[in-house]
This record gives C-alpha cells, structure tokens and sequence, in this order.
C-alpha cells in the first residue's frame, strides 16, 4: 500500500465521519466535491472605471520633480561623508 492509498483511504474515512454526523446533528451536509469552487451563474458586470489621463504640464512637473530629485542625490553622494 503506498501513501496515495493510505491517504485516498483516510479521506475516504472523514468523508463517511463527517456524513454521519450530519445526519446526527440532523443537519443535511452539503455535497461538496473537491477543488475550486464554481463561480456564480448570475454575475453582475462592475461598470468600467474612467481611464485617467495625465496633461501635457503635469507630466513635465513631474519629469522635473524627478530631475531635481537625482540631482540632488546625486549631489549627495559626491559630497564628502564626515
């Protein structure tokens, strides 16, 4: 007997336990099979999000924001550490 058997067996097991308690507990189990769960068959659609759009003048703000901020680091790296 291999291991796929021996744990093919034991789920086989939990599975018989867990029914029986379902039905003592008098509560039906649900029949689940094993694996991913199927999506929903009724599925609303989001509505699609508004593209944004970056302008011409904030794109050259941030290109110079970006600019001074390796020039500064830059600067920094050069300078002598103390």
């Amino acid at each position: 007997m291999g291991i796929a058997d021996i744990l093919a067996s034991v789920d086989r097991e939990i599975a018989l336990l867990q029914q029986a308690r379902a039905l003592l507990s008098g509560v039906a189990a649900p029949a689940r099979k094993p694996g991913r769960p199927k999506k929903a068959a009724v599925v609303t659609p989001r509505p699609a999000k508004k593209k944004r759009r970056l302008s011409p003048e904030g794109r050259k703000r941030i290109a110079e924001a970006v600019k001074r901020r390796w020039a500064a680091q830059k600067k920094a790296a050069a300078a002598p550490a103390k």
